[in-house]
């Protein structure tokens, strides 16, 4: 089968082409031909090192396609049915291993390349919303990067639940796409604080959802009031260099957190969950998803290259 390999770790060019042979699946594990596989900056922390992993392998978590064969002991999926995954064993491939426990179904009203758009950033969002900082009705929060797609998705759920959305973005389409998605304000990353406090009365927003990371830290803790939660969920311009938490006290007594998806579908319950939510929504027409690429599965340094050089709106894709 095809697949992209990554030798060593590095830049985009480390995203390397290759004839592997097909995956046979163990017990518990489902094999998975993949109809398309989401482009996220995880798999760029993985291609760099940043996240611990050891080459040679295959990038790669967020997959959807159809099952071709199962390991010994599984019970809750068999050949023909259309799964998802945000964490499979290699996702840049024609096919792909998922634990049984790590996978959802793919409701027959969605088309897979759908559901491998928004299931990662769907089940990002939706922690993150939901769980990390609940919206309440009437809040306003401030969403960064909110014309990717994490952002484009956080800011529809906030709308979902209730509350108003401060978006920031780089160009004027981004502020277009952050606007149709619901956002009742967008504004530049320059001064961004004092702009978040100005459209809050003075006051500061309750939450700042931030996957950007270095560049807008200190920033996003000058946007919060007393109190105020920073979910520092990425960190897409380099990680935020170390600092004393005695700053927290000075500006409010704020929560800081660093939240991680694996924690928030720790079980095969809460993924089922969240994930029959996040699709139930894109089914209903209650959530859009953007997508702002689809490449080829060879083409994945470019796509990588694109992503980290902001160049793409919404989700980025690979096809096999």
């Amino acid at each position: 089968m095809r697949a992209i390999t990554v030798e060593k770790h590095g830049g985009p060019e480390v995203l390397v082409p290759a004839d592997l042979p097909e995956p046979v699946p163990g017990p518990g594990r489902l094999l998975v031909r993949v109809a398309a596989a989401g482009v996220n900056y995880i798999d760029t922390y993985h291609r760099t090192g940043r996240y611990e992993t050891h080459p040679p392998f295959t990038p790669g978590v967020e997959i959807a396609g159809e099952v071709e064969a199962v390991g010994e002991g599984v019970t809750a999926f068999r050949p023909g049915d259309v799964v998802a995954t945000a964490d499979a064993v290699g996702g840049y491939a024609e096919k792909a291993l998922v634990d049984e426990g790590r996978a959802v179904p793919v409701p027959g009203n969605l088309d897979p390349e759908r559901a491998a758009s928004i299931l990662l950033q769907g089940l990002t969002a939706h922690y993150l919303t939901h769980s990390t900082y609940a919206v309440q009705p009437g809040d306003t929060v401030l969403v960064h990067a909110a014309a990717g797609g994490m952002g484009l998705l956080l800011t529809q759920m906030v709308k979902l639940l209730g509350g108003r959305v401060i978006g920031t973005v780089s160009t004027p389409r981004k502020e277009r796409l952050a606007r149709e998605a619901g956002a009742e304000e967008v504004v530049g990353y320059e001064d961004f604080a004092r702009r978040a406090r100005d459209l809050t009365g003075g006051r500061g927003v309750p939450v700042v959802y931030d996957g950007v990371g270095a560049a807008t830290f200190e920033g996003s803790l000058a946007a919060l009031h007393p109190r105020g939660l920073l979910a520092l969920y990425g960190a897409a311009s380099g990680p935020v260099p170390p600092f004393d938490p005695i700053r927290l006290a000075g500006l409010g007594s704020l929560f800081l957190t660093r939240p991680s998806l694996a924690h928030y579908v720790a079980t095969t319950e809460e993924l089922r969950a969240r994930a029959e939510d996040v699709f139930g929504w894109l089914a209903a027409g209650r959530l859009n998803v953007h997508v702002g690429g689809r490449y080829p599965l060879a083409e994945a340094g470019r796509a990588h290259e694109d992503l980290e050089g902001r160049r793409t709106t919404g989700k980025l894709l690979l096809i096999p």
